[in-house]
């Protein structure tokens, strides 16, 4: 299969008939939703049009490359519903920052790819329009909640990117399920304009891709200060495609991250960090100190903004409405709209998000959660202190079962977002690395992390790795 860049020379230089060539992606598309539920919307129209324009005058970095979206990020004129069936109607009338930097490049939108609804999930199980299915065993989890990018890009015979977005794992999590790289910036690097929000403090778009190359061309395109962001960073752009010599990297390995993990994951993982070495790299010990606070403190932090966030679908501001009756008053309205289009979970954190907030118990939960991710921020900048990266199992276990999923209750759930929500909190960019299969052939990864605005270190790290097993 081409690569990106390849398959970009290749429309530049009109060797490739690019209509005939997204006609035929669209088709797989929807074959692969067919068997794996990947795609909440494929829009045939909208992808045709745009590679007809692109293949008259193919020009950017991305010229005729065929890119799929999370369905919480705004695409013009096809539907977003963020897995949501109070959004099922709701087509965006702009771009996303981050979806105008890539059609201004020449990528090609496919469609959108399902999720937890709002993000509000680990598994890609709370979705309202079906259940991705993971590309190894359709009896098992994609991961979420980013889970239809991770399983088309895993799926996908031709060159791609998909875009994704994280609040505490949803891109480390599907792309170590799905086998594929996947990229988390720094909190702000990436605009989060036209993101349908779940926590905004914490929310971050990022790439996944079959290579550290694709996810690095991509994150050199969405990156960069944009006004409409007022959390978006101003600084200097980086080229993440000139990747370094990693000889002389020390990386610390947080002692907390290997407890509790699979025989297997450990055994992948053990292994990436022997090849590490025989790269150059030197390993230290740290300790992360703080970990097992970081669970109980990311979910009092994202319900909390949560349930502000989604305040406004109400059926008379936004989202879907139902008849409205003259007997009834607003708030019987309001609680009607909503009992009826938000899924259990959705209910569930919008609940708990309203009560941590509230006046009696705002000090209580929301003010000390974020009082010990200020702590959590500090433990990983002092574990980063002297390393140029941390490196951990990106999960704790492969892809698990349906019905295994169904046996665990809600806390059970979050726990398992253990390795994943403190880089989150800490808003530091990491990455999942594919570093080999478990017995029963699914796909384990290691995650690099490194601190705020390193997105070239853990790139570095993760492309010489990547290198060195192809040999």
């Amino acid at each position: 299969m081409l690569s990106v860049q390849e398959h970009v020379n290749n429309v530049k230089k009109k060797d490739i008939k690019l209509v005939p060539f997204i006609r035929e992606v669209l088709e797989k598309c929807k074959k692969y939703n067919s068997d794996y539920n990947c795609f909440v919307t494929i829009d045939d129209e909208e992808a045709l049009r745009q590679a007809k324009i692109v293949e008259a005058n193919p020009k950017g970095l991305l010229a005729g490359v065929p890119i799929t979206v999370k369905d919480a990020i705004c695409v013009k004129d096809i539907t977003c519903t963020a897995g949501s069936k109070i959004l099922q109607n709701y087509k965006p009338p702009f771009d996303a920052t981050v979806i105008k930097r890539l059609k201004n490049e020449g990528a090609i939108i496919i469609g959108k790819t399902t999720q937890d609804e709002f993000g509000f999930g680990s598994y890609s199980t709370n979705s309202a329009y079906g259940i991705p299915k993971n590309p190894f065993d359709k009896a098992r989890t994609t991961g979420g909640s980013s889970g239809g990018s991770g399983c088309v890009t895993q799926l996908a015979d031709f060159p791609h990117i998909s875009i994704g977005e994280s609040t505490g794992g949803s891109i480390s999590c599907p792309s170590f399920f799905c086998g594929v790289f996947g990229l988390t910036p720094t909190y702000g690097l990436v605009s989060r304009y036209g993101l349908i929000d779940y926590a905004n403090s914490l929310d971050k778009i990022g790439p996944i891709a079959k290579s550290t190359m694709d996810v690095a061309t991509a994150l050199n395109i969405i990156s960069g200060n944009d006004s409409f962001d007022q959390t978006s960073l101003n600084q200097p752009k980086k080229d993440y495609t000139k990747f370094k010599d990693i000889k002389n990297y020390k990386i610390g390995l947080p002692k907390q991250y290997f407890e509790n993990i699979s025989k297997s994951v450990e055994v992948n993982v053990r292994k990436a960090i022997d090849t590490l070495k025989s790269l150059g790299v030197k390993f230290v010990d740290v300790s992360l100190e703080m970990t097992k606070y970081v669970v109980p403190a990311y979910y009092l932090v994202a319900v909390s903004e949560a349930s502000t966030n989604l305040a406004k679908l109400d059926g008379l501001r936004y989202g879907a409405s139902l008849p409205f009756d003259d007997s009834e008053n607003f708030n019987d309205y309001y609680g009607k709209v909503r009992s009826t289009f938000f899924g259990a979970e959705a209910k569930r954190r919008i609940i708990l998000g309203t009560f941590t907030r509230m006046s009696g118990y705002r000090s209580q939960y929301y003010l000390k959660a974020m009082k010990v991710r200020t702590l959590i921020i500090n433990d990983y900048k002092k574990a980063l202190k002297n390393v140029d990266c941390l490196l951990s199992p990106t999960m704790m276990f492969t892809a698990p079962r349906f019905d295994e999923i169904t046996k665990l209750d809600p806390l059970q759930v979050y726990q398992s977002d253990l390795l994943t929500v403190g880089p989150n909190l800490a808003g530091i960019p990491m990455i999942n690395v594919p570093c080999g299969k478990d017995e029963k052939g699914l796909p384990v990864g290691f995650h690099v992390m490194s601190d705020h605005l390193n997105e070239d270190k853990i790139l570095n790290v993760s492309r010489a790795y990547e290198e060195a097993v192809k040999k």
